[in-house]
C-alpha cells in the first residue's frame, strides 16, 4: 500500500481516540447539593477548570461549554494543515519530476476495495446525518416552544392579575386611598414584569429560530455537497478524468474541515442540551435554588405560603368583621322581621389558622357569596331620601354610605376572590413548574436523543470523509 493510505489507519486511532475518550473527560459533572456541579477547562482562565452550575448570564459557563467542542476545531484546523503541506509536497515532486510512478498490482485492488468501502460508509453517514438534522430540528423547535408558551402563559397569568388588582383600585379609591395607592404601585410593577417576559418571549424565541434555521441549513448545504462530489468523484474514477478527480479531492478536502467544525459544534449543542435539561430537572425539585430562578424567578416557598396566609387572613377577617357587624345590628334593632331573621352569614371560603388555605367547598349551605352581599343588603339599606322612622318601621338598618362601602369591598374581595388560583400559580411558580416537569422527562429525553445522534453522525462522516479522502489521494498516486 502507499504510504498516503498507510497514514489513514494511525490518523484515524487518533481522531477516534480525541473526540470519543478525550472528551469524556471534560464534559460531565457531578450533583451538588441537588444542583448538577460542573467541572470543565475555561479558556477564559487559561483553562483553569470552571467550578460551577448552568447559568446562562455566566460567560465563564459559555467560554467552558463551547469549549467542549474544541476537539472538533483542533481536527479540523490539523487537517486543513495537513492538506497544506500535502499539496506543497506534491508540487515540488511535480517540478522535480521525482514523483513515483506505480503500476498495477495487489495493493491496486486493495486500494479500489477500500475506496469502494468507504464511499458506502460516506454516502450512508450522510443520509443519517439527514435524518440526524431533521430531527434535530424538530425536537429543538417542539422544546422551545414549550418554554415560550410557559412564558405567554405566565404573561398572561400576570396581566389578568394586574387587571383585576386596576379594578380593586378604583373601588377602593374613595375609601382606602392609601390601599388604593399601593395597588396601582403593585400593578405598575406586574406591567413592568409582563413587559419584561413578553420582551425576553419575544426576542429569544426569535434568536433561537434564527439559530436553529441556521444550524440546520448549514449541515444541508455541507452534507449535500459533500454528498454530491463523493458520488461524482466516484464516477470521474471510473471515467479515469484525473483533472476533476483532484478538483473534487481538493474540494472535499475543505468539506471534511468544515464537517470536522460542524462535530465540534454539533458536541458544544449536545453538551449544552444535557445542561439544559439537568436545570430543568434541578428547577422543579428546587425553584429557589437554582441557575433558572434569575431566568424564571419564583417565590421562595416559605415567603409565597406566608404570603398566601397573609390574604386568606385578612379576607377571612373581612368577613368575619361584616358577620359579626350584621350580628350587632339585627341584635340592637330588635326586630321579628321574618326577612331580617334569615339573613345568613358571608361565606368564609379559608380555612382556619395557621394556613388559611382557600376551599370554597366549606361554605355551608344557604350562606351567602361575598359577591351577593350587596343585593341582600339592598333590601336593607335605608337611603338618604327615606326617613329614620320609615327605616326602622321597615327593618332597614344600613345606611346607604355603608351599603356602598360595602358593595366596594365585596366586590373587591370578590375579585380578589376570582383571581386567587392565578395568585396561587404565580406564587408558587406553578406554571414553570408544571411545564418543566412535564418537559424534563418527555421533550428532554428526545430532544437529547436527537442532538447526540446528530453528532455521532456527524463524527463518523468527518471520520469517513478523512479516510476516503486519503484513499482518493492513494489512488491518484497508483494512476500517475
Amino acid at each position: 500500500m502507499s504510504k498516503s493510505s498507510g497514514a489513514a489507519a494511525p490518523f484515524t486511532v487518533i481522531l477516534v481516540f480525541a473526540v470519543v475518550f478525550g472528551s469524556k473527560t471534560v464534559v460531565f459533572g457531578s450533583p451538588d447539593d441537588g444542583r448538577t456541579s460542573i467541572n470543565r477547562p475555561d479558556p477564559l482562565r487559561h483553562l483553569h477548570y470552571y467550578h460551577g452550575s448552568y447559568d446562562l448570564a455566566n460567560k465563564h459557563y459559555w467560554a467552558s461549554t463551547a469549549f467542549t467542542g474544541i476537539y472538533g476545531l483542533v481536527i479540523a484546523g490539523i487537517w486543513m494543515l495537513f492538506g497544506l503541506a500535502f499539496c506543497i509536497f506534491v508540487i515540488v515532486k511535480q517540478r522535480s519530476g521525482s514523483f513515483p510512478s506505480t503500476g498495477y498490482s495487489d495493493r491496486y485492488y486493495v486500494v479500489s476495495c477500500l475506496l469502494l468501502v468507504f464511499t458506502i460508509l460516506a454516502i450512508t453517514a450522510s443520509g443519517f446525518v439527514y435524518a440526524g438534522n431533521h430531527q434535530s430540528l424538530k425536537r429543538t423547535r417542539n422544546l422551545k416552544n414549550s418554554i415560550v408558551e410557559t412564558g405567554e402563559d405566565a404573561r398572561e397569568t400576570i396581566q389578568r392579575v394586574a387587571k383585576t388588582l386596576t379594578g380593586i383600585q378604583y373601588l377602593l379609591l374613595p375609601y382606602e386611598p392609601d390601599k388604593s395607592f399601593q395597588l396601582n404601585v403593585t400593578t405598575h410593577k406586574l406591567g413592568n414584569e409582563s413587559q419584561t417576559i413578553a420582551s425576553f418571549v419575544q426576542q429569544s424565541g426569535h434568536s433561537i429560530d434564527k439559530a436553529i434555521t441556521a444550524s440546520y441549513v448549514v449541515h444541508l448545504v455541507v452534507v449535500t455537497l459533500n454528498l454530491v462530489l463523493v458520488v461524482a468523484a466516484l464516477v470521474l474514477l471510473l471515467l479515469h478524468c484525473h483533472p476533476g478527480f483532484i478538483i473534487i479531492i481538493f474540494l472535499c478536502w475543505i468539506l471534511t474541515t468544515l464537517s470536522w467544525l460542524l462535530t465540534g459544534v454539533d458536541f458544544f449543542i449536545f453538551t449544552f442540551a444535557a445542561d439544559t435539561c439537568s436545570a430543568f430537572e434541578d428547577f422543579v425539585q428546587n425553584p429557589q435554588n437554582n441557575s433558572l430562578s434569575l431566568l424564571l424567578p419564583c417565590v421562595d416557598s416559605s415567603y409565597s405560603t406566608k404570603l398566601l396566609a397573609d390574604i386568606g387572613f385578612t379576607i377571612s377577617g373581612v368577613i368575619k368583621q361584616i358577620n359579626s357587624k350584621i350580628g350587632d345590628a339585627i341584635w340592637s334593632l330588635g326586630s321579628d322581621d321574618k326577612e331580617v331573621l334569615k339573613f345568613g352569614k358571608i361565606c368564609n371560603p379559608f380555612t382556619q389558622a395557621p394556613n388559611y388555605s382557600y376551599a370554597p367547598q366549606l361554605c355551608a349551605e344557604g350562606a351567602i357569596k361575598i359577591s351577593d352581599l350587596p343585593n341582600v343588603l339592598e333590601s336593607f339599606t335605608c337611603y338618604n331620601q327615606d326617613s329614620a322612622e320609615s327605616c326602622k318601621n321597615e327593618g332597614k338598618f344600613v345606611s346607604e354610605s355603608n351599603y356602598y362601602k360595602a358593595w366596594a369591598y365585596s366586590g373587591s374581595i370578590q375579585k380578589i376572590l376570582d383571581i386567587y388560583p392565578d395568585l396561587r400559580s404565580l406564587a408558587e411558580c406553578t406554571v414553570v413548574k408544571f411545564t418543566f416537569s412535564d418537559v424534563m422527562p418527555r421533550q428532554c429525553k428526545l430532544f437529547r436523543v436527537a442532538v447526540k445522534r446528530l453528532w455521532s453522525s456527524m463524527l463518523s462522516l468527518s471520520i469517513f470523509m478523512a479516510v476516503l479522502v486519503l484513499i482518493w489521494v492513494a489512488k491518484v498516486c497508483q494512476e500517475r
